[in-house]
């Protein structure tokens, strides 16, 4: 399946925002990449590249592709409740992204390689979907052959994180998804009522 494969900084620069994870170049270049990114003689955004630039880091952020995200808005909005906070639980109820917030994978590319490769179950059965939907009472682990993985173990060690609606068994090496998380858990700096706006032109 096609996915964004270039470079990481140069997306993390376009939005300042670390969403690939921690970056020291853009830490050190917290400005807009090539060589007029410094200048701050750059016109008014419109409305409609605000809200398009809106959209584009959410996909970046939860690595997900043009169709895809647009069939995931078209299910939101007809899901109950408020249209952009059911776009971004969709996205966190997403295989790769709960592999992610367990820390199972310090990076959503790093678990999405991880659920592709077959080293992830959800509810002991092998799943290889990274969109699978995880649902409320699923219990998302580590295959018992890949649990002495070297990559698996340093990332939990280093993880450090909880989520209310997480819970995890160092034991088992499993989480279970207790409950979908409200807009206000969700940490992510995404602007959804933007992406609201842009679809429904």
């Amino acid at each position: 399946m096609a996915r964004y494969r270039g470079p990481k900084t140069k997306i993390a620069r376009r939005f300042r925002e670390p969403i690939f994870g921690p970056d020291k170049t853009l830490e050190r270049k917290n400005y807009g990449p090539g060589q007029h990114g410094p200048s701050k003689r750059r016109g008014k955004q419109s409305e409609y590249a605000i809200q398009l630039g809106e959209k584009q880091k959410a996909k970046y952020t939860y690595g997900i592709l043009e169709r895809q995200f647009s069939n995931m808005f078209k299910k939101a909005s007809r899901m109950k409740g408020i249209t952009g906070e059911n776009l971004l639980q969709l996205c966190e109820s997403r295989l790769d992204n709960m592999v992610f917030r367990l820390g199972i994978s310090p990076t959503r590319r790093g678990a999405r390689q991880l659920v592709s490769h077959k080293h992830i179950t959800v509810n002991g059965e092998i799943v290889n979907i990274p969109s699978f939907q995880v649902k409320v009472g699923d219990v998302v682990g580590v295959r018992e052959k890949s649990k002495s993985l070297e990559a698996i173990s340093e990332s939990l060690s280093a993880n450090s994180k909880t989520y209310e609606w997480l819970t995890w068994d160092n034991a088992t090496y499993s989480g279970t998804l207790m409950n979908i998380p409200s807009r206000e858990l969700i940490p992510e700096t995404i602007k959804e009522q933007l992406i609201v706006e842009l679809y429904s032109k």
